[in-house]
């Protein structure tokens, strides 16, 4: 139910960035002509990728004894969301073409083959590959053969097409309104809306990024994609458009995709499907002001009318079109999840009248407001709109509207970009269950937590003692020369500190494990589903998620004087010289230390991390219902949002969140940590100063 996410972006768009600039370097094309050729090397890299996923799954459901003994065949491949490749079109056998043969030729015949192979491929990959060089083909195809992008999950290939879109605009194809839409917004929309069975349209859908998400929720549950569901979308860009097919392709899927101007949504229904949606999902263009309004009167996918028309006789904003599109392509029980502009939920006047008749129709289900710095190309904030058309009927729900502010929530990816992590994901998905009723879902999640928090404390057992153990090692190593008997000592103090703390990090690390044993056997007598146990377990977590912290405070602290101690012999005492000092050794085994350090950190982060995020939907709805909390949710009556003017601005009705204080941010270590790190700079510039001294000196000053 939650995405996977392309890690160490920054750094492969570095690579990505050399390669364009090879191209504009050395290939004489515009970027509109190695775009896709790039985009094709991308799919080559990715479909290789899951081929051997695939194969290594297959040969382990063998050995396994799940599969019988056999020559795989296409179908085994499909059914783990796979491209069964020919011979010689995969990634790692063509990037070993011969010096003396055309790699380009080699390209070309690979995407020929895989669209032999693949009927809904043909004439979709790029076959030009013969125009470029060996030497920059190969550069371009090394660039992509690294690590990251070896082990990359999700969907990595609309994440670069975003890339392109922001750095090579020079296209001229694509609109200021269009941009791809995030995976985490992509996936919290399908946590909501959960479209596991018939027809699934997106009528902006770009490349395809909808369709892989939905893919994942349902293999989640541990279904077959396309036996459940069948994919439809519109994307007026034709380049786009191959790039849907190809994507889907890469995770072995498929979809009904129409291009060009018979896919352009304003004007044009080209799969016929008003009324037959089970679920709806888009990111459409915001703000458009450009949409005849002649052409669009009396469409049938607008039953609440124009939201206004300007002088020009064009649609004054096109939001309040697109709302109406979902709501009418929806059957009666289809649910819709879209972005959608900010502004959209409080616009006024014409539009204000529109969004009246839409609350009224009680299709209206849940909105949440998204902070900026989401969109990778784009700083604004969105929100995102869901309709149920079986909301209605059900009594519960049908006067009200799920309000969620959910500004508050996210995690810092890089510099500029902000996203939900998995955790964020799952908890914004339990506050819709327990607004459905679905309380049992939400204790199955703080139970997950728990029992996520429980196998990261047993596991940290092991890096902590690895760490004991780097530590113990350096100090070995470094041992014979810091106790030989000086006079000052500047390694007397720190040396006893570090002896004083390793003792007690012994201590506690004894403490640390056995707790977490203990609590680890009492949790194997609360029951899942009950939520007085739940609390009570989660409480008796907290000495865990204690030690947890403060263990990373020791940890830290050693390793820190640990650094000390060599940075000091080396430099006051000049243990270099010495033959007590095994130089090598030591900063081999001064590197150790600080993955060992890295490690168990890590290792003592998830626990605790867990523990908050039980204790984040537990402390927000104690009994496992949903109530009001300020700052996040409300569930707002129709007759509050006609007090506001039919405003469906989250923020209106939640109010402001309260001001969170982090009771455990310790000043006193924090002091100490940066104690140690200044007094290592000071000796730094010291020595800085020195040198500097000797060099005017050398030259006469």
């Amino acid at each position: 139910m939650t995405a996977d996410h392309f890690t160490g972006l920054e750094q492969f768009e570095a690579g990505l960035w050399k390669i364009a600039d090879d191209l504009r370097a050395n290939s004489g094309l515009a970027s509109n002509e190695y775009f896709m050729p790039i985009m094709g090397l991308l799919f080559l890299r990715q479909a290789t990728n899951r081929y051997y996923e695939a194969l290594a799954a297959i040969e382990s459901d063998k050995a396994a004894g799940r599969m019988a003994d056999r020559a795989p065949v296409a179908g085994d491949f499909t059914k783990r969301r796979a491209l069964m490749l020919p011979q010689g079109t995969r990634f790692d056998e063509i990037l070993q073409t011969p010096k003396d043969q055309s790699l380009g030729a080699a390209l070309t015949r690979a995407m020929e083959a895989v669209e032999q192979r693949f009927q809904p491929l043909a004439g979709q990959l790029p076959k030009d590959y013969e125009r470029f060089d060996n030497e920059l083909l190969e550069r371009m195809m090394r660039t992509f053969d690294n690590e990251a992008l070896r082990s990359a999950s999700g969907d990595v290939f609309g994440r670069i097409y975003e890339y392109f879109l922001a750095e090579f605009s020079k296209q001229g194809a694509h609109d200021n309104g269009e941009f791809f839409t995030p995976p985490s917004i992509v996936q919290t929309i399908v946590n909501v809306i959960e479209p596991d069975h018939g027809l699934i349209l997106d009528p902006a859908c770009g490349s395809g990024g909808m369709f892989v998400q939905s893919s994942h929720f349902i293999e989640h549950a541990g279904r077959d994609t396309m036996k459940r569901v069948t994919f439809y979308g519109h994307e007026k860009n034709e380049t786009t458009a191959k790039l849907a097919q190809i994507n889907l392709a890469v995770h072995g899927l498929e979809g009904r995709i129409r291009a060009g101007n018979e896919a352009i949504t304003y004007y044009k229904d080209p799969h016929e499907l008003v009324g037959k949606c089970d679920f709806v999902m888009a990111n459409p263009p915001f703000n458009v002001d450009e949409v005849d309004a002649e052409k669009v009167k009396g469409d049938p996918r607008l039953p609440f009318g124009l939201p206004g028309v300007n002088k020009a006789k064009k649609v004054s904003n096109a939001n309040y079109l697109w709302l109406s599109y979902f709501y009418s392509y929806l059957n009666e029980t289809g649910r819709a999840g879209v972005v959608m502009s900010s502004q959209a939920s409080s616009a006024g006047r014409d539009e204000a009248a529109v969004r009246q008749k839409i609350v009224e129709s009680g299709a209206v289900d849940v909105m949440i407001d998204i902070r900026g710095n989401f969109f990778y190309t784009r700083t604004v904030p969105c929100q995102l709109w869901f309709f149920d058309r079986a909301k209605a009927r059900d009594e519960a729900r049908r006067d009200h509207v799920l309000m969620l502010d959910a500004r508050g929530i996210s995690r810092k990816v890089s510099r500029a970009i902000c996203d939900f992590s998995r955790e964020q994901q799952q908890n914004i998905a339990a506050i819709v269950w327990l607004y459905r009723g679905q309380g049992e879902r939400f204790l199955a999640l703080v139970a997950a937590y728990l029992s996520q928090a429980l196998a990261a404390g047993a596991a940290a057992a092991e890096p902590l003692a690895l760490f004991i153990a780097a530590l113990d090692k350096l100090g070995t190593l470094t041992g014979t020369f810091v106790t030989t008997k000086r006079d000052p000592d500047p390694l007397a103090e720190t040396w006893g500190e570090l002896l004083a703390l390793r003792s007690t990090l012994g201590t506690d690390i004894e403490a640390f494990v056995a707790e977490a044993a203990a609590r680890g056997k009492d949790w194997t007598q609360v029951a899942r589903d009950d939520n007085a146990g739940l609390h009570a377990a989660r409480k008796a977590l907290h000495p865990v998620a204690e030690q947890c912290r403060d263990l990373t405070k020791q940890v830290d602290l050693a390793a820190k004087l640990a650094g000390r101690v060599v940075d000091v012999a080396v430099k006051d005492l000049e243990a270099r010289d010495s033959d007590a000092w095994a130089g090598a050794e030591i900063t081999r085994a001064r590197k150790a230390l600080e993955s060992a350090r890295a490690a168990a950190v890590e290792a003592l982060r998830r626990p605790r991390y867990f523990v908050k995020q039980a204790d984040w939907l537990q402390e927000r709805f104690p009994d496992a219902v949903l109530c009001d909390v300020q700052g996040l949710v409300k569930r707002a009556s129709r007759a509050e949002i006609q007090g506001h003017d039919w405003s469906l601005t989250p923020g209106r009705y939640v109010g402001v969140a309260p001001e969170e204080v982090d009771e455990d941010f310790d000043f006193e270590e924090a002091l100490r940590a940066i104690q140690i790190d200044l007094q290592g700079l000071n000796e730094e510039a010291v020595e800085l100063a020195a040198r500097i001294a000797r060099n005017f000196e050398e030259l006469g000053a």
